[in-house]
């Protein structure tokens, strides 16, 4: 897939972008269920606060997710929301849910 395909995804090629971010939804969401039900069964009192912040990890991730499906939706999925350039196709490979190129990402990090 090159750059500009990102943005003019076909058919097959927007039924395997879904795919795979209804995979990663899956995927969190189950490991979510888990460490909500492993935090139920433990007293309040002896939860570790990691495993708060996996919870909120998760469901920032799952909230990513339905972003992209958004994004993927509306026909905007592949692009930056910082400086509207396409994120490159590695990148969309490694986190299909990435809002920002990496140049972008570096500056809403900090």
């Amino acid at each position: 897939m090159t750059t500009d395909d990102v943005h003019a995804l076909d058919g097959s090629a927007t039924r395997e972008v879904r795919r795979r971010l209804e995979e990663e939804r899956r995927k969190r969401g189950a490991q979510l269920a888990e460490l909500e039900e492993e935090i139920g069964r433990t007293p309040l009192e002896q939860v570790e606060a990691s495993d708060w912040s996996r919870a909120e990890n998760l469901r920032q991730s799952l909230a990513e997710i339905d972003g992209a499906v958004r994004r993927l939706d509306d026909g905007v999925y592949g692009r930056c929301e910082g400086c509207d350039q396409p994120i490159p196709p590695g990148r969309l490979e490694i986190l299909p849910y990435a809002r920002y190129c990496v140049r972008c990402q570096g500056r809403a990090g900090r």
